[in-house]
């Protein structure tokens, strides 16, 4: 975790040389900037490690008020074939096979960004969000180290940034894992007479506000202690 924060702040220093930062390295060269579509177009997939990212944002009106106001986020993946074989889909009533062997992806964490180009929040997502395949909490969480992007597109500042910020707020987001899981169960037990997962009622499954100087200094702190 101290090593992943020294990182994302090199990413910093690096970007604030010309007054750049981590979205506008992603939306740079694509012109306008249009809501819903995602940035880079076709995501940013490591075909090595299996890892996938893309940046995008919602219409404000209404999700500011619900969930924060932001200008937009980062969704993160890992497809089945950058995962050990041990690792299976839940076994949840609608489950289909998709048709690709490298489809059944499941998302670690949504990042939401400041018009600065900052991370202010972590959230999760129910299942309809992403079009991903259901993984329990446990197994989402065992591959958390998995997800690496090694490599320069779209430039490999925001790449660095991003398998880092995983890293250094790893410990929130396994929290956060269990606890999109807990509020499945307990939305499923307030409408039972819903699929949950496709239950348009449920949208994010659990939300924390981050600050990377804040969770660099804990760090740095519980090793001092050490």
């Amino acid at each position: 975790m101290a090593r992943a924060g020294q990182q994302v702040l090199e990413c910093y220093r690096l970007l604030g040389k010309t007054d750049a930062n981590i979205v506008g390295e992603v939306l740079k060269g694509h012109g306008e900037f249009f809501e819903w579509d995602h940035y880079p177009p076709g995501d940013v997939f490591d075909h090595e490690t299996n890892a996938q990212y893309y940046y995008h944002a919602h219409p404000p009106e209404g999700r500011a008020e619900k969930f924060g106001a932001e200008h937009g986020h980062f969704h993160t993946f890992l497809r089945p074939k950058g995962m050990p074989k041990t690792i299976k889909p839940a076994k949840v009533a609608d489950y289909e096979k998709p048709k690709s062997d490298n489809d059944e992806l499941t998302h670690f964490i949504g990042i939401s960004m400041n018009p600065a180009g900052f991370p202010i929040r972590l959230f999760t997502t129910n299942r309809w969000v992403t079009g991903e395949v259901w993984y329990k909490a446990s197994s989402v969480i065992s591959l958390i180290d998995k997800f690496v992007i090694d490599q320069a597109y779209p430039s490999l500042v925001p790449n660095i940034w991003i398998t880092a910020m995983l890293q250094l707020f790893r410990p929130d987001i396994e929290d956060m894992l269990r606890e999109r899981d807990q509020a499945v169960l307990d939305w499923q037990k307030k409408h039972p007479d819903k699929n949950v997962y496709e239950d348009r009622g449920l949208e994010l499954t659990s939300i924390r506000s981050i600050a990377v100087d804040k969770q660099i200094k804990q760090i740095e702190k519980a090793l001092e202690a050490a």
